[in-house]
């Protein structure tokens, strides 16, 4: 992946080098996740290769861990135009439309492979939705398969009921609901706090969100449940995208193009040497089976039938083409 972005921008520094170029536009890039997490990582590799393959005109600085915008401000900031383009996760702006959950069906999609399916019809939807709220959909990167963290041991979800659940979309809400649990809203840059305070007692991610912030401390065990792969996605301003040369733009999607594919492999490179890491600093790390996974695959299809019911005629075209190519 190194050598890839560094061909590209050796390549692209040779050609744009030749032109006298206008002053550098200077664009601030907020992003919720911490500087060590890959989204994060493959941020900044965007950002050096837009530098470099624009011949310096258009220079990006990335913001990790909700410094400039916490997570949930990035958006309206992005739109609003306090930051001309921002990171955030997909399915954190589901309360806008259904259709920034469609990655985040419960057991719909739940491979790299059906990632990519999926995306393949979810983005025209996505590129179209953010068309009208003013936004260009760059690239997403998908997050390794989701599980389910606990501070003990859980067989079904009777074990669940009254626990205190970090939720971050109206999917994960529900899911708290459905498992008997109470949903806290809590961002990810609060998520170490919020453990350690006894806010939250549990919650649904990746490998990488329990490593990021050291959940071994608080939090004992982790199910495999491989419920969903949701996605970051990075967009920009639609007034600043029109406000740059066709040229750039077409480098930009260029860019972003292989930073997606680069950072959905280092995605799926990383899935299982997270989950080893949370085994190594303590955690029970294991495959949800027996009751809890009938439990949990109940509650599947209850989440996937109602959001195909509410999402209107896209909602089904994403899912129907999903599924019949799947076949």
């Amino acid at each position: 992946m190194r050598k890839l972005f560094s061909l590209i921008s050796a390549i692209a520094f040779t050609f744009f080098s030749i032109f006298n170029l206008n002053a550098a536009e200077k664009w601030d890039m907020p992003m919720a996740y911490a500087a060590s997490n890959f989204h994060s990582e493959m941020g900044v590799k965007f950002a050096e290769a837009v530098k470099v393959a624009t011949g310096g005109e258009i220079d990006i600085t990335v913001h990790p861990g909700g410094s400039l915008f916490k997570g949930d401000e990035i958006k309206k900031a992005v739109q609003t135009g306090q930051a001309p383009i921002g990171e955030r996760l997909l399915s954190a702006h589901e309360n806008e439309s259904l259709l920034f959950g469609g990655d985040s069906i419960p057991f719909l999609a739940t491979s790299y492979a059906d990632s990519d399916l999926l995306w393949k019809y979810l983005r025209p939807a996505m590129e179209k939705k953010l068309d009208e709220q003013g936004l260009v959909l760059l690239y997403g990167i998908p997050w390794p398969a989701q599980g389910l963290y606990f501070k003990k041991e859980v067989n079904s979800i009777a074990d669940t009921k009254g626990v205190k659940f970090r939720s971050y979309s109206g999917a994960t809400a529900r899911i708290a609901e459905l498992m008997g649990m109470l949903p806290v809203q809590v961002e990810a840059a609060e998520l170490s706090q919020a453990l350690a305070t006894g806010v939250a007692e549990s919650f649904v991610s990746s490998g990488a969100t329990g490593y990021d912030r050291k959940v071994w401390e608080h939090l004992t065990h982790f199910y495999e449940v491989n419920a969903w792969l949701p996605r970051n996605y990075v967009f920009i301003n639609k007034k600043v995208w029109n406000g740059i040369s066709k040229q750039n733009q077409n480098i930009i999607r260029g860019i972003a193009a292989m930073t997606e594919a680069a950072g959905t492999a280092k995605s799926e490179a990383l899935s299982g040497w997270y989950l080893t890491q949370l085994a190594a600093n303590g955690m029970k790390v294991q495959v949800a089976k027996g009751q809890l996974r009938t439990d949990l695959e109940k509650i599947g299809k209850t989440m996937s039938d109602e959001w195909v019911a509410k999402a209107g005629p896209e909602g089904k075209k994403v899912v129907d083409g999903f599924r019949s190519e799947k076949k």
